[in-house]
């Protein structure tokens, strides 16, 4: 599997990971034809080599004319969708934004559609972003992989007034994801930055296994006296099948005084709110009451949607919640044709290079149910019909 390291040692930013994927071998002429197509036609990129604390790296720079436009999230989306870009660039692009507004939003107590965009609905940011997308579809990899993020310490001067690092947005997008102790006294990661490790790194951690093809070093603007300000990105090829996934948040709580249509309507809207796993455990509580352990998986960004579903739809008084790492192998969703059908299922990659298939339960009902043969017989047929050799799992999975 090809795969994408990112040592964020000294932070990332939107530059940074442009001069990184250009150093990487990006072709910079076609990140400038997709920005230009933007209809920023006086916007420039430029690469150069410089040094940082003796080690050399690719420092972009966006050259334009002055502008004092505050774009919304509609702006530049229609910038977007009207650009020459792939469908796959417009999506990453259009994604780190949503990303972004959406903490914008929250920070400010507004709405996606009416947050205002200060530095990040600049020339070069919309530069930075585009360019990014671009450069991570033309470089192919099927797995992105990042170490944990420092971001700095101080504050620093934005359009709200001065505040505290990370900055507000800053800190809103990298919840859930781990960050590195750093006592720099700087923003080592923006925004940009942090919207960018949010949507498009996949797993958070040490440099997995992998062999290494290809190094790529992204410049940050300002020299640190004790490190040196660069983006370093490792491209090669997975070693393993285990993946170690970002954490997820767990969150639990005992209930003994709702009945089973409550905690199951519970459950039910759980799924619906970006649950990742419901489950309910028989325990016995005090006086010996028999209750159940309601326990939730969820990713950072649908932690607040879980907690405020729980607290509304149960009789809990309160929570309590964690983060945990998870190991997971790669999978993905495959269609198998069979003598009685077509049957969706996970095809799972098992150290090894052992494939399995687990057929979805609803196609085999739906078939059970029309050829009046038992609901075993269905997955004993769609197992055998998998064929290792044409339904092998292209790319991993959620």
């Amino acid at each position: 599997m090809k795969t994408a390291y990112l040592d964020c040692a000294s932070g990332i930013s939107g530059d940074m990971t442009l001069g990184a994927l250009v150093d990487a071998g990006v072709d910079i002429d076609a990140v400038q034809n997709g920005i230009h197509s933007l209809g920023l036609p006086d916007c420039k990129v430029t690469a150069e080599e410089v040094k940082k604390n003796g080690f050399r790296a690719t420092q972009i720079r966006i050259e334009h004319p002055p502008e004092h436009a505050h774009r919304h999230l509609s702006d530049i989306t229609r910038m977007i969708d009207a650009g020459r870009l792939s469908e796959r660039q417009k999506q990453m692009a259009k994604n780190i934004f949503i990303r972004l507004g959406k903490a914008e939003a929250k920070v400010h107590g507004t709405t996606l559609e009416k947050v205002h965009f200060h530095e990040v609905g600049a020339v070069d940011s919309i530069a930075d972003i585009v360019g990014v997308a671009i450069g991570w579809d033309l470089l192919g990899v099927e797995r992105i992989c990042a170490s944990p993020i420092p971001t700095g310490t101080g504050s620093i001067q934005i359009a709200h007034g001065r505040c505290s690092l990370p900055a507000p947005a800053t800190a809103e997008l990298l919840k859930g994801i781990p960050l590195a102790d750093s006592a720099v006294e700087a923003e080592l990661t923006t925004p940009t930055g942090a919207a960018i490790v949010a949507e498009m790194v996949d797993t958070f951690g040490p440099l997995p296994g992998m062999s290494i093809d290809t190094i790529g070093c992204g410049a940050g603007q300002r020299d640190l006296p004790d490190q040196p300000n660069l983006l370093r990105l490792m491209i090669g090829t997975s070693t393993s099948a285990i993946e170690r996934t970002s954490a997820v948040w767990v969150v639990e709580t005992q209930l003994d005084d709702a009945t089973g249509e409550w905690i199951g309507y519970l459950s039910e809207t759980l799924f619906d709110e970006g649950a990742i796993d419901v489950y309910c455990t028989p325990i016995q509580m005090k006086k010996n009451r028999p209750g159940v352990l309601l326990t939730v998986l969820c990713r950072a960004e649908k932690l607040d949607n879980v907690e405020h579903t729980i607290l509304q739809h149960s009789t809990t008084l309160g929570l309590r919640k964690w983060q945990a790492a998870r190991t997971t192998l790669p999978r993905e969703t495959r269609q198998v044709t069979t003598p009685l059908g077509q049957v969706s299922g996970v095809v799972a990659q098992r150290p090894g290079n052992v494939l399995s298939f687990a057929p979805e339960y609803e196609d085999c009902r739906r078939l059970a149910r029309a050829t009046g043969k038992s609901l075993v017989e269905i997955y004993r047929v769609a197992q055998q019909s998998f064929n290792p050799e044409t339904d092998i799992p292209q790319s991993p999975s959620d």
